[in-house]
């Protein structure tokens, strides 16, 4: 595809020279919280499904997809038919929370997707653009709802930038959210893994709720991840999930399930809580609901809603053209099983992804959920952490199947998954870094990406992986002792 005069510039020479003084531009005028453009020098120009052209002429294969908001791609041809409708059709493009005809629309296709349990008596707040901040309005809710304060969230989490949703995250520097452990079987926090460390998970949270002197009172409601996305892609195990619902139902706490990035297909099933069967009585939606525009809403219980008028606002919650790309965002991904489609592919991809673990002793784990993949680099010369404990032979729970991994993990390593970043962007390949450590690379490609598109992002990536281990086999490690926080999803 060529690089036209319009889009970059001019000429190819002027295309790149352009290229590098809006970057130039970019570092001087913008403030140092940015992020992606540190470790993405691109200036992108044009952009259809998968692939992304930038100013200097250069084509990329886009796995972060705007941090899973663009669960279609860039610029799908249904999105784009839905947003010109709209501005063809003289409609108010920002009406607050008046009812209009679009919203009607967007309301009733979501309510379609929501899970049994939930669609029938379910109220939606519309909330400010971004999803941090209808996590704060799911926060407000329970809390207005049981008359109660605190918040039970789990290690690793990632819920936003706001001041509540960043005190529910795992890296809150302030105590004010009671911290569950989060069951995963690489870097399991009882060393178990499998089953025995979901079961542990799980037996920590009822004692914590049920000892009188544990020092957490009855909370408000309890917020999780069913994948973890920036903690890095761990998925929950679905009887865990189960055993989540019923201790939190038990007592009479609400659950909120933050689904901003596993839904809309992402993970497999059209919402990540559809694999373990549950139903929450809050679910906070953002990213891909707005078709690649903002938009954010909180669905809930009919019994929760005890607000009064004015309880949660912003200005820019009437986004027409927001709701019109949303619209036909969750009918295109229902009316053609793309969820399905993700489950599938996703498996293929991680079973391919695996055989790196065999090959470099640098990746340490591989996993994910439908089309939302990590690989966790490590350092394969540092000192293993401490063993894994196992049950004795005989147990139930010393089977394979239960147990799960039973590697014992290196260190994390972030400058090699940092360089493996970089060494994907050279072969045009955009992926995102996650995880504690910033050590997992992350792959999430839209739902429409191809058989073709898919075989050449995993030999991108397996290329970039042994470019990165040859270069740390002869360089050598250099990892930080104390890295600083993972790279922030959008």
């Amino acid at each position: 595809m060529a690089v036209t005069e319009s889009t970059a510039g001019g000429t190819p020479g002027e295309a790149g020279a352009g290229h590098e003084g809006i970057l130039r531009r970019q570092s001087a005028r913008e403030s140092s919280a940015r992020t992606y453009a540190r470790a993405l020098p691109i200036v992108p120009v044009r952009a259809r499904g998968l692939t992304i052209e930038g100013a200097d002429g250069r084509r990329y294969l886009d796995c972060l997809s705007g941090a899973g908001t663009l669960a279609l791609g860039h610029n799908h041809p249904v999105v784009l038919e839905a947003i010109r409708s709209v501005l063809d059709s003289g409609a108010p493009l920002s009406v607050l929370d008046l009812a209009t005809p679009v919203k009607d629309a967007f309301i009733t296709e979501l309510f379609h997707t929501l899970p049994p349990g939930l669609a029938d008596r379910a109220r939606v707040q519309f909330c400010g653009p971004a999803g941090t901040d209808a996590v704060e309005a799911a926060l407000k809710l329970v809390r207005a709802a049981t008359g109660r304060s605190g918040i039970l969230a789990f290690t690793g989490a990632y819920h936003g930038m706001t001041a509540g949703a960043l005190a529910a995250s795992g890296g809150a520097r302030d105590i004010q959210v009671a911290r569950l452990p989060y069951p995963q079987d690489y870097r399991c926090p009882f060393g178990v893994g499998g089953r025995p460390g979901a079961e542990l998970a799980a037996r920590w949270t009822e004692s914590l709720l049920d000892d009188p002197k544990s020092g957490v009172p009855l909370p408000a409601g309890m917020i999780l991840e069913p994948v973890q996305g920036e903690g890095g892609v761990i998925a929950a195990p679905d009887d865990w999930l189960r055993r989540m619902r019923r201790i939190t139902a038990d007592r009479s706490i609400p659950l909120i399930a933050d689904e901003v990035q596993t839904g809309v297909g992402r993970t497999g099933a059209f919402w990540a809580v559809d694999h373990s069967g549950i139903t929450p009585d809050v679910m906070v939606l953002s990213k891909a609901i707005g078709g690649s525009l903002p938009l954010a809403v909180i669905v809930y219980r009919d019994d929760l809603d005890v607000w009064q008028p004015g309880a949660h606002a912003g200005t820019f919650r009437g986004n027409q053209l927001a709701m019109a790309a949303g619209t036909a965002t969750l009918a295109y991904v229902r009316e053609n099983a793309l969820a399905e489609r993700a489950a599938a592919l996703g498996t293929r991809m991680l079973a391919q992804l695996t055989q790196l673990i065999h090959q470099f002793p640098c990746v340490g784990d591989v996993r994910g959920r439908g089309l939302m993949i990590g690989l966790e680099l490590v350092d394969p010369d540092a000192a293993p952490a401490t063993a894994r404990q196992t049950p004795p032979a005989g147990h139930p729970d010393a089977t394979p199947a239960a147990l799960g991994p039973t590697r014992t993990p290196h260190p994390a390593a972030p400058e090699l998954a940092a360089a493996v970043q970089r060494e994907c962007l050279q072969r045009g390949l955009i992926v995102e870094l996650g995880g504690r450590h910033a050590s997992v690379v992350r792959l999430l490609p839209p739902l429409t990406i191809s058989d073709e598109q898919a075989t050449a992002v995993l030999d991108r990536l397996a290329d970039a992986v042994a470019a990165a281990a040859r270069h740390h086999q002869t360089h050598g490690p250099h990892q930080q002792r104390h890295p600083g926080r993972a790279q922030r999803t959008g």
